[in-house]
This record gives C-alpha cells, structure tokens and sequence, in this order.
C-alpha cells in the first residue's frame, strides 16, 4: 500500500465528533497538520496542530472557502448538514480529495422516506411503514397499525425527530404537530410511520468506497436522557464497543445483508456511495437484524468509541475510500474496548442553560486511558465553559469493557460545571444492571 506522509488534513465540524476524528486523524502516520472548523474548546487548545475559522458555519461555501485557503490533502465532513447540501460534490468539483457522500447518495439520511422506500426496493429487512404528507390522512394512517407507530419526520432533526408512541392518540397527535409545522419545522412537513420493533438496538459503521466496505465493530448508544432509558430523547448520552449484542456471526450477516446489500442497490440506482454508512439496527429477540436508519456519516458519540478500537492509518483508510479504492490494511481493531459518558448542561435537551465554567478538565486527562472530547465548549479566554447541550464524551479505554467502564465514571467524577447531567448506566445492557 502506496501512503503519501506529511499530509494535511481538513476537518469540518465542530461537535465531539469532529474532535474524535481529528484526534485519530492526528495520530495517523501519514498526517502532520490537522485543520478543524469551526471546532471548539478542545480543538483550539492545541493550536499547533488543530485550529480553525471560528465563524465557520459548515455550509457549503464556506466550507469550500476554507479548502481553498487551506489546500488540505484530504476534507473530512461531520455533521450531516452539509452533507446533505451537497458539500462533497462542491469540493469534487474543485479538486480536492473529500470524505463523504455525494449530496444525492446523502438522501439516505436525509430523507427517511427515500431510505424507506430504498430499502423495500433493494429487499433490506425494514420495518412496515407508510408516509403521510396531509395532516387529513393521519388518523386513517396511523390507525391502520395495530400497534401504536413510531413517528418520524422524514428531514434532518439532530437525532430527535422521532416520538416513540405509546398509544395511537399520542402517534396522531405528534404527526399532525409535524405535519403542521409545529415540530421540527420544514423537516417535520412530511411524516414516516413506522411499525414498532422490539429488541436491542445496535449502531454499525462501514468506512465505503462506492463498492467495498471496511466494517467498524459494532457500538451501542443511549439516546434518553435518563437512566433506564427514561425521559426525551437526546442526541446519544453514552457509548460504548464492541457491543457483545453483535456476534461475529451476526456482524458477518449485517455485513452482507446491510451494508453490501445497501452498496449494491445505491450503486444500481446510479448514486454510489462513498463515505460513512452508518445503519441503525434493531435485533430481535430471535436474533434477526432489522435496519432502523442509515446515516451518511459517523455518529455522536459513538465515534468517540470507535476511534478508541482501532489503530493505523486512519486518515489512508478515509483517502483510500474518497478516491474509490479502499484500503482495508491501512487501520485494524484493536483488541480493547472503549466507554464514552457524555456530560450534558442542565435542561437538556429542550433549553439547556450554558455559559458555565467547567473545572477538573486537567485532572480527569491525567488518568491514562482517558480522552475527553469536547462538544458544546468554547474558552472565554481565562475558563473554559458549556456552550450547547452536550458539552463533553468522556471516554476511556481498556483490556475489558468493565475497565473501560470503571475508568470512564471515574474520570466523569472529576469534572464539575453547574447543573452537570450524566446517566450512570452507560454500558448497563453488556455489564448488567449492578454497574450503576
């Protein structure tokens, strides 16, 4: 495998995950300079090595206005917004070498009624669904389920545009809000009820190079805010991987049954994909896996984990994917497991309180084995404070899940901003109730 060195690479972003991908980025063998943008706390403290345009939006422009001040070697989009704006083919079209789907493959994500009718017509086990665009149709809709659906709006929500019924009054009210505009704006005009599965969920990363897929270990996120899984949903309180749930045997069906299956019918329908694919799973209680989602780009926080289970040349493995032939040698999973807690301000998710200072950052990053991504962080110049709801993935790594665990709390403990929220059963479903 030919690997160019002294690479620079663009990341834009400004979550922990970005802050996770450039961590990663950095420690590859090829790259000496990483650029994030916007970026936050975490990333300009080490200005020698990452920094970035603070008023970077991540639209399309303007990400494209920071490749050509920057001449990166490789641009490594985050979140799904540009994505879905067509990023990745603007920067093609100027010639720079771009992680990421094309803007008409990133429809995965970004409408949930393309994903499901994509995956009926490529025979992707799914649940039943129907879609309804007038707010007239709902009740007939919704009551055509015997079991209250699951409603979701079909656009981008940040994770939260799905209400998990439970009855069908509470589904025709949530869709008819949507549909109304009255939730989640424009993304909310057109609404997908689904059939409600039971099981484990399960999140499953494939770096894509049109046609061939290096596949991530499975993780396992935490979408409520409370412990039990109580409360609204957020956009993912903890991680951890290789979820246990995810047998070798299980991988190597999803492999084949998802994410080629998936590669194929994309490639079929004239919109290869490149770039993260990220299919959201349910398992059964038989064991069958049944797609949820597909995300068109890493998760947060599960790449938080992720990136703690691998070693090698990450930044190669991304260029060898943009380019379109994969190098699969270019990284390996590491034999370890990786915990990730996010700490979140008080009143998230609906109007977390920000502008506290945070303190114990150094403590907690003296403890070896611990990463500490910052998310919603920015530095007033003499503290560093919360500046969105998640503010922080404390993550850790060990020889077990349980001493990632163990290793993980004890670091969360050390950091203190007014009003921190945590859920202290991260990990629970593969250690048991007893680790909280």
């Amino acid at each position: 495998m030919e690997t160019m060195s002294g690479r620079k690479v663009l990341v834009l972003g400004s979550g922990g995950r970005e802050h996770a991908l450039a961590d990663a980025l950095l420690a590859s063998p090829s790259v000496a300079e990483v650029v994030v943008a916007p970026g936050n706390a975490g990333t300009s403290a080490r200005p020698a090595w990452v920094s970035g345009g603070k008023s970077l939006r991540c639209a399309t422009g303007e990400g494209l206005e920071l490749a050509r001040r920057e001449r990166p070697d490789l641009v490594v989009v985050g979140p799904e917004v540009p994505l879905t704006a067509g990023v990745i083919d603007e920067l093609t079209r100027e010639g720079f070498l771009a992680y990421g789907p094309s803007q008409r493959a990133a429809a995965l994500e970004g409408s949930k009624a393309f994903m499901k009718d994509f995956a009926a017509r490529h025979r992707l086990r799914t649940a039943h669904y129907a879609v309804v665009t007038e707010v007239e149709q709902v009740e007939s809709r919704v009551r055509e389920f015997e079991q209250p659906p699951v409603v979701k709006a079909d656009g981008l929500c940040a994770g939260k545009g799905v209400v998990v019924a439970e009855s069908h009054a509470e589904a025709i009210t949530a869709a008819r809000e949507m549909l109304g505009g009255h939730r989640f704006g424009a993304a909310g005009r057109r609404v997908v009820l689904e059939e409600r599965l039971l099981g484990a969920e399960a999140s499953v990363h494939a770096v894509c190079d049109g046609e061939r897929a290096f596949v991530l270990p499975a993780a396992q996120d935490h979408k409520r805010i409370g412990d039990g899984d109580t409360g609204p949903n957020t956009g993912g309180m903890g991680t951890y991987a290789p979820a246990p749930l995810i047998t070798a045997e299980l991988a190597e069906r999803i492999r084949v049954e998802v994410i080629e299956r998936a590669l194929a019918g994309m490639a079929a329908d004239g919109n290869p994909f490149r770039g993260t694919l990220f299919a959201g799973l349910m398992i059964s209680p038989a064991g069958e896996p049944h797609l949820l989602e597909f995300n068109v780009r890493f998760g947060d926080p599960e790449t938080q984990v992720l990136m703690n289970v691998i070693d090698g040349d990450f930044a190669e493995l991304l260029a060898s994917a943009a380019r379109g032939k994969l190098a699969p040698d270019a990284i390996q999973v590491a034999p370890r497991h990786a915990l990730c807690v996010v700490l979140a301000a008080p009143g998230y998710p609906a109007t977390p309180v920000l502008g506290a200072p945070i303190r114990g950052l150094e403590r907690a990053l003296e403890l070896d084995g611990v990463r500490v991504y910052h998310a919603g962080t920015r530095s007033d110049g003499a503290h560093t404070v919360t500046a969105g709801g998640r503010v922080l993935g404390v993550t850790a790594r060990g020889a077990t899940l349980a001493e990632a665990h163990a290793l993980a709390y004890r670091a969360a403990a050390l950091i203190e901003f007014d009003g921190k929220q945590l859920r202290h059963d991260i990990g629970a479903r593969a250690l048991g109730p007893e680790v909280r």
